[in-house]
């Protein structure tokens, strides 16, 4: 594998390469930056080694049919050979022929005075023009830089073509390792200079891990060219735990540098080419094995590493999402990032891989929520308009993931009005947005209104269904209705980040109240967080408000080995209840009651039922002065404002 076969770009440098000639052209007034060459445009993987820098790039044929699938090459020049300059082509580089990078003379005063001309048409607005050139095989990258830019920022621009990290590389000039703090013009670099581009020769921290993904690229390109690898889904399944065992099993520091060889290696685009391949049982291949790396990761990885486990991940969705959107293997990679998302506080003060990419920013979060939310709005229509089916309604999972996505977009609001100001301001004023939302604001706003509208249209086609209750006809729980209020609760949290906009939920929820009793009744469950709307009373009706108490409390059961035993005095019921009731575990109790009275034989459920009825009415027997009743409904009682006295001090 060389240089020349890895996609390579310069901003304003346009370098092709023919079978007669190569050719560069530098736009005008334009930075001369060199792309980033990062997953969201690439398709295929560099399979890259810490030995030597020929391995860096898919080693793919010069004549190879998929060569043509890269988006640029770099160019390959002859040593001692320098651009040529074509003042016909308002100065830029190599637009002729090969005859063109043939050695001029310059001993002739006007060839001179020409070629001066347009070598400084060509520069400007930069200082020098100047060649990397890799030691190995002679592959040359031209340049253009200020006297002033230093190693390092030369170092990022050479791994934005090649992949290669910063941390791989060494450049030599005149037989001296350039340093990273240097500038160029303390290094003496001049135009034309020609710089040595070499491979750290280095012992490193984690070989290991290198030659396990090193080994794993490698075999997923053999798969992708068509050749025959015996047991090749085992052999990678194997390599993928066998890397992340070696992760997780680490300290972070040590985990942290082992996954970076992950994204290094370009494993995830190596992985998403073999699963667009034409090739019988390549996409099979690539999706057991990419399913599985995202099931370790879900399920195997500690919660220390999902942030930048989720680095990983949004790598594959990313690739996965430009060729594949609708695709089942992308819709998991999307799940699982947003598994990994769920973990507080994951955008803010986050660690990134330093030498691969930085860290997740909350824009690129918007195409997933803005995803979900769409199909989140497609399937509460379906689920009006055809509530028989089965499968019409929002998906649990949709939901879980529409949540998990919101959480850092939430946080990162909160952090940007806590920093302005200490309360709640409209999103625009006067027409234009407040500058403490962000753009984080302005897109979860809306994101709200769309689906508040939405939840509105089903909630108003509910109450047909309630009239037809309210006739006597039986009202049938269809199940597109059930996720109703899990997307009620994530509206009601996006209000409560905006002035007015919580008034406005509850008055719309208020409007709907028979249709939010109705789903509390049928759907609300024990496991879920229903305080948001036991706050608003108001909304709910007595048998609402009923089934969200029970709820509160435990489920009972059956499935205990021991009991709480009493043995109760009648003559002395409150005292000693009291007594054995505050010296056992909240555990014990909720195991179960073994109730006996003292110098009885009787035993069982019934003697149970009799004390539970006893000790309430010696309770609130008014002698006792725990409670006071009401005045106006005897039935029922108050705490007593007054001191306790005898065995309850």
């Amino acid at each position: 594998m060389s240089i020349t076969e890895f996609p390579a770009t310069v901003d304003c440098v346009h370098i092709t390469t023919g079978s007669a000639a190569s050719s560069a052209s530098y736009p005008d007034n334009e930075h001369c930056q060199l792309n980033r060459h990062h997953s969201q445009g690439h398709r295929h993987p560099c399979v890259l080694s810490k030995r030597k820098l020929d391995d860096y790039g898919p080693s793919f044929d010069e004549d190879d049919e998929d060569v043509h699938l890269f988006d640029l090459v770099s160019v390959r020049m002859k040593k001692g050979e320098t651009c040529a300059m074509d003042s016909s082509f308002d100065g830029r580089l190599g637009e002729g022929t090969s005859s063109d990078f043939d050695h001029r003379g310059f001993d002739d005063s006007s060839t001179s005075v020409a070629a001066e001309t347009s070598t400084k048409s060509i520069l400007y607005p930069y200082d020098l023009q100047f060649f990397v050139r890799t030691i190995s095989v002679g592959n040359t990258m031209v340049m253009l830089a200020n006297i002033n830019d230093t190693v390092m920022s030369l170092h990022e621009r050479i791994q934005a073509i090649t992949r290669i990290p910063v941390f791989e590389q060494r450049l030599i000039y005149r037989g001296r390792q350039l340093q990273h703090e240097q500038s160029l013009l303390e290094c003496s670099i001049q135009n034309n200079a020609e710089l040595q581009l070499v491979g750290r020769m280095r012992s490193t921290e984690h070989p290991k891990a290198w030659q396990i993904v090193d080994d794993m690229v490698s075999l997923v390109l053999r798969l992708y060219r068509g050749e025959f690898v015996f047991s090749a889904l085992e052999i990678i399944t194997t390599l993928i735990t066998d890397f992340l065992n070696l992760a997780t099993e680490a300290d972070l520091d040590p985990a942290i540098k082992q996954l970076q060889v992950f994204l290094s290696l370009s494993a995830p685009a190596a992985l998403v080419m073999l699963y667009l391949s034409p090739i019988k049982g390549n996409k099979e291949c690539a999706e057991n094995l990419i399913k599985h790396f995202m099931d370790l990761l879900r399920h195997s990885s500690p919660k220390s590493l999902h942030k930048f486990c989720a680095i990983i991940v949004l790598e594959f969705c990313n690739l996965l999402r430009r060729d594949t959107p609708e695709d089942s293997l992308y819709v998991l990679c999307r799940s699982t990032l947003g598994s990994l998302l769920e973990t507080d506080g994951i955008i803010r003060g986050m660690r990134c891989l330093e030498s691969v990419r930085g860290p997740i920013k909350t824009p690129e979060l918007f195409p997933f929520v803005n995803e979900l939310a769409n199909k989140l709005s497609i399937d509460l229509s379906s689920s009006i308009q055809a509530p028989t089916n089965a499968l019409a309604g929002p998906s649990v999972t949709d939901i879980r993931d529409f949540t998990a996505f919101l959480l850092p977009l939430r946080n990162v609001i909160l952090e940007q009005l806590s920093f302005h100001r200490s309360k709640l301001v409209p999103l625009y004023r006067g027409g234009s947005r407040d500058p403490s939302y962000g753009e984080e604001g302005e897109f979860l706003h809306s994101i709200y209104i769309g689906l508040l509208k939405k939840m509105d249209m089903c909630l108003h086609g509910m109450e047909a269904f309630l009239i037809d209750k309210g006739k006597g006809d039986c009202v049938i729980p269809y199940i597109g209705w059930s996720q109703y209020l899990p997307i009620l609760k994530e509206l009601n949290s996006i209000s409560l980040l905006f002035e007015g906009l919580e008034e406005e939920f509850w008055a719309i929820m208020r409007s709907r109240k028979s249709s939010i009793n109705e789903l509390v009744i049928r759907f609300a469950k024990r496991t879920d967080d229903y305080m948001w709307i036991l706050c608003h009373k108001d909304i709910m009706n007595s048998a609402s408000r009923r089934h969200l108490s029970m709820l509160m409390f435990p489920e009972p059961t059956e499935d205990y080995e021991e009991l709480q035993e009493m043995l109760i005095d009648r003559s002395h019921l409150l005292e000693e209840s009291f007594e054995y009731i505050t010296n056992a575990s909240v555990e014990a109790l909720r195991h179960g009651l073994f109730m006996e009275f003292k110098n009885e034989e009787a035993t069982g459920p019934g003697v149970l039922r009799e004390w539970f009825l006893l000790v309430c009415k010696a309770i609130f027997n008014p002698q006792n002065a725990l409670f006071v009743a009401c005045p106006n409904d005897r039935r029922r009682f108050f705490p007593n404002p007054g001191e306790l006295t005898g065995i309850f001090l």
